[in-house]
């Protein structure tokens, strides 16, 4: 005699279905899948999150109290006079001011020179082209201390040490070869058919490349942006080479007095983490301000076709 469950499972297969009763087992792998994908995208977020914690509790913590053992996570006294007394120990707004000069002006000439040869490269016609590509694609292979000697000899030689131009001028020409070929993929992209019907309307390139392509490449061009805005603030070795005097110096370079060696004293961590945090917010603002574009930039790089 047949069960009634044997019988309608037998239905079920004779019909080209599955009993009912088998769902829940094929979803468990899944769930154990799923299940073991949080838990180490969790431990990764702890590895990179706790750092920062730290930073702020020492940020909040009195100069004796940084040093206590066993190390305690959240301070007995919350110290909020370390975010003022630390910005002032380094002549804060003045180095933020500097740092914001220099900053914006790299990052606008970096992301429009790199736009525009990035642009002449997918769009224009002309001998050499794939020549020049790969030239801008092999220095990237260079690491950039090679370059360090000659061009302070060259900055030098024609009096831009101790000024900020040999920090700002080469953005100016294209000085980031990763944004260029960043820009002609993305370019690539975009159907010939843009161009030709701007052209009938009487657009040259001039206008086609501001009126027409650096709109449809915003997530390209915001992408840039943010890096070279990264690059620019959290450059420390250049302003350390160029610059000799300290009022002209950046963040980067200004953050780095709290634990020099000719200070003549020992560092106070407290005041460094609490300027530090304060160092960290404009970045942090321009990514999140700008994430969606960030990931449509990045996104949109993996669909363009090679040409």
């Amino acid at each position: 005699m047949t069960l009634p469950t044997e019988a309608a499972e037998a239905t079920a297969l004779t019909a080209g279905t599955e009993p009912a009763t088998r769902a829940p087992a094929r979803k468990k792998p899944r769930l154990i899948g799923t299940t073991s994908w949080y838990v180490v995208a969790i431990f990764i977020c702890a590895v990179m999150i706790v750092p920062l914690l730290w930073m702020i509790t020492i940020g909040l913590k009195s100069r004796t109290a940084v040093f206590d053992i066993p190390p305690k996570l959240l301070p007995h006294e919350w110290t909020w006079s370390n975010f003022v007394n630390g910005p002032k120990a380094i002549h804060f707004p003045r180095l933020f001011l500097n740092s914001m000069i220099i900053t914006a002006l790299s990052v606008f000439g970096g992301v429009l020179t790199a736009m525009m040869a990035g642009y002449a490269l997918a769009r224009l016609r002309f001998p050499g082209r794939k020549l020049w590509f790969y030239l801008f694609v092999g220095s990237m292979l260079l690491p950039g201390v090679v370059g360090l000697i000659p061009l302070f000899q060259l900055y030098k030689s024609i009096g831009w040490y101790d000024t900020w131009l040999p920090l700002i001028v080469p953005a100016f020409l294209g000085g980031n070869p990763l944004f260029i070929f960043l820009a002609r993929q993305y370019f690539l992209a975009i159907p010939y058919s843009i161009d030709e019907a701007a052209k009938i309307d009487g657009a040259g390139h001039l206008r086609i490349f501001v009126s027409v392509m650096l709109p449809l490449t915003r997530p390209a061009w915001l992408t840039m942006a943010i890096l070279a805005f990264q690059a620019s603030w959290n450059d420390y070795l250049n302003p350390l080479v160029y610059l000799y005097s300290s009022g002209k110096w950046p963040l980067s370079v200004g953050m780095a007095a709290f634990v020099s060696p000719f200070a003549g004293k020992t560092p106070d961590w407290s005041y460094y983490m609490a300027t530090n945090l304060l160092y960290m917010l404009p970045p942090l603002i321009i990514f999140f301000a700008a994430q969606r574009y960030f990931i449509q930039g990045l996104g949109a790089l993996g669909s363009t076709n090679q040409k």
